[in-house]
Protein backbone atom coordinates (compact mmCIF):
# COMPACT_ATOMS: atom_id res chain seq x y z
CA UNK A 1 0.00 0.00 0.00
CA UNK A 2 1.64 3.64 -0.90
CA UNK A 3 1.00 6.76 1.59
CA UNK A 4 -2.48 7.89 -0.66
CA UNK A 5 -3.81 4.69 0.74
CA UNK A 6 -4.06 2.69 -2.98
CA UNK A 7 -2.15 0.10 -4.41
CA UNK A 8 1.52 0.76 -4.70
CA UNK A 9 2.53 1.09 -8.32
CA UNK A 10 5.17 -1.62 -9.73
CA UNK A 11 5.36 0.53 -13.38
CA UNK A 12 4.40 4.11 -14.53
CA UNK A 13 4.52 5.79 -17.40
CA UNK A 14 7.01 9.03 -17.33
CA UNK A 15 3.90 11.24 -18.35
CA UNK A 16 1.78 10.12 -15.94
CA UNK A 17 4.43 10.41 -13.39
CA UNK A 18 4.91 14.12 -14.00
CA UNK A 19 1.25 14.78 -13.84
CA UNK A 20 0.81 13.00 -10.85
CA UNK A 21 3.88 15.08 -8.80
CA UNK A 22 1.91 18.20 -9.84
CA UNK A 23 5.25 19.31 -12.53
CA UNK A 24 2.13 19.88 -15.40
CA UNK A 25 -0.92 20.29 -15.09
CA UNK A 26 -2.29 17.37 -17.39
CA UNK A 27 -0.77 14.81 -19.28
CA UNK A 28 -1.23 16.10 -22.23
CA UNK A 29 1.63 18.95 -21.49
CA UNK A 30 4.03 15.65 -20.21
CA UNK A 31 3.58 14.35 -23.36
CA UNK A 32 4.09 17.39 -25.65
CA UNK A 33 7.23 18.43 -23.08
CA UNK A 34 8.82 14.63 -23.49
CA UNK A 35 7.82 14.55 -27.24
CA UNK A 36 9.30 18.15 -27.90
CA UNK A 37 12.62 16.63 -25.95
CA UNK A 38 12.40 18.56 -22.36
CA UNK A 39 11.96 15.78 -20.27
CA UNK A 40 15.81 13.88 -19.93
CA UNK A 41 16.35 10.81 -17.70
CA UNK A 42 20.12 10.10 -16.79
CA UNK A 43 20.76 12.98 -20.15
CA UNK A 44 18.85 11.14 -22.60
CA UNK A 45 15.67 12.24 -23.72
CA UNK A 46 12.86 10.16 -22.41
CA UNK A 47 9.35 9.55 -24.17
CA UNK A 48 6.23 9.70 -22.45
CA UNK A 49 6.08 6.01 -22.04
CA UNK A 50 8.96 5.17 -20.90
CA UNK A 51 8.56 3.25 -16.97
CA UNK A 52 10.11 5.22 -14.35
CA UNK A 53 12.16 3.72 -11.46
CA UNK A 54 12.23 4.98 -8.25
CA UNK A 55 16.09 6.19 -7.61
CA UNK A 56 16.27 7.89 -11.64
CA UNK A 57 16.57 11.56 -11.49
CA UNK A 58 14.44 13.76 -14.47
CA UNK A 59 15.57 16.39 -15.74
CA UNK A 60 12.48 18.87 -16.81
CA UNK A 61 12.90 21.99 -19.02
CA UNK A 62 9.98 24.87 -18.25
CA UNK A 63 10.83 27.37 -20.16
CA UNK A 64 14.17 29.14 -18.69
CA UNK A 65 13.99 26.77 -15.48
CA UNK A 66 15.11 23.14 -15.79
CA UNK A 67 13.97 21.63 -12.89
CA UNK A 68 15.62 18.04 -11.45
CA UNK A 69 13.93 15.60 -9.71
CA UNK A 70 14.54 12.56 -8.15
CA UNK A 71 11.47 9.73 -8.27
CA UNK A 72 10.97 8.32 -4.72
CA UNK A 73 8.24 6.73 -5.20
CA UNK A 74 5.92 5.86 -7.75
CA UNK A 75 2.57 6.86 -8.68
CA UNK A 76 -0.35 6.86 -11.01
CA UNK A 77 -3.27 9.18 -9.71
CA UNK A 78 -2.73 12.69 -9.26
CA UNK A 79 -2.10 13.69 -5.20
CA UNK A 80 -2.68 16.47 -3.05
CA UNK A 81 0.51 18.85 -3.36
CA UNK A 82 1.24 18.32 0.57
CA UNK A 83 1.75 14.55 -0.43
CA UNK A 84 4.08 15.31 -3.51
CA UNK A 85 7.01 15.10 -1.25
CA UNK A 86 6.73 11.53 -0.68
CA UNK A 87 7.41 10.35 -4.42
CA UNK A 88 9.12 12.97 -5.76
CA UNK A 89 12.56 14.71 -4.50
CA UNK A 90 13.24 18.48 -5.61
CA UNK A 91 17.14 18.84 -6.21
CA UNK A 92 16.44 22.00 -8.33
CA UNK A 93 19.37 24.32 -7.26
CA UNK A 94 18.47 27.79 -5.59
CA UNK A 95 19.77 29.99 -8.08
CA UNK A 96 17.72 27.92 -11.05
CA UNK A 97 14.68 28.72 -8.80
CA UNK A 98 15.31 32.48 -8.82
CA UNK A 99 15.32 32.92 -12.66
CA UNK A 100 12.37 35.13 -13.46
CA UNK A 101 9.83 32.90 -14.80
CA UNK A 102 8.80 35.14 -17.57
CA UNK A 103 10.71 36.92 -19.99
CA UNK A 104 10.48 40.74 -19.81
CA UNK A 105 9.52 42.27 -22.81
CA UNK A 106 11.11 46.00 -22.97
CA UNK A 107 8.64 48.19 -25.22
CA UNK A 108 9.66 49.28 -29.02
CA UNK A 109 9.35 52.88 -27.72
CA UNK A 110 8.58 54.83 -24.52
CA UNK A 111 5.88 57.33 -24.13
CA UNK A 112 6.04 59.53 -20.31
CA UNK A 113 3.30 58.81 -18.25
CA UNK A 114 0.67 61.88 -18.43
CA UNK A 115 1.87 63.14 -21.82
CA UNK A 116 -1.60 62.80 -23.19
CA UNK A 117 -2.38 61.72 -26.23
CA UNK A 118 -0.49 61.40 -29.35
CA UNK A 119 -0.12 64.13 -31.67
CA UNK A 120 -0.66 63.75 -35.83
CA UNK A 121 3.26 63.82 -35.68
CA UNK A 122 3.26 61.27 -33.37
CA UNK A 123 1.11 58.52 -35.40
CA UNK A 124 2.95 59.26 -38.12
CA UNK A 125 6.33 58.70 -37.31
CA UNK A 126 4.79 55.00 -35.14
CA UNK A 127 2.87 54.35 -38.20
CA UNK A 128 6.43 54.70 -40.34
CA UNK A 129 7.52 52.14 -37.42
CA UNK A 130 4.87 49.68 -38.28
CA UNK A 131 3.32 50.00 -35.18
Amino acid sequence: MDPTGGPAEVEVRLDRWLWAVRVFKTRSLAIAACDAGHVKIGGNRAKPARSVHVGEVVTVQLGPLTRTLKVVGLLGARVGAKVVPQFMEDLTPPEELAKPREPRVEPLFHRPRGSGRPTKRDRRLLDRLGL
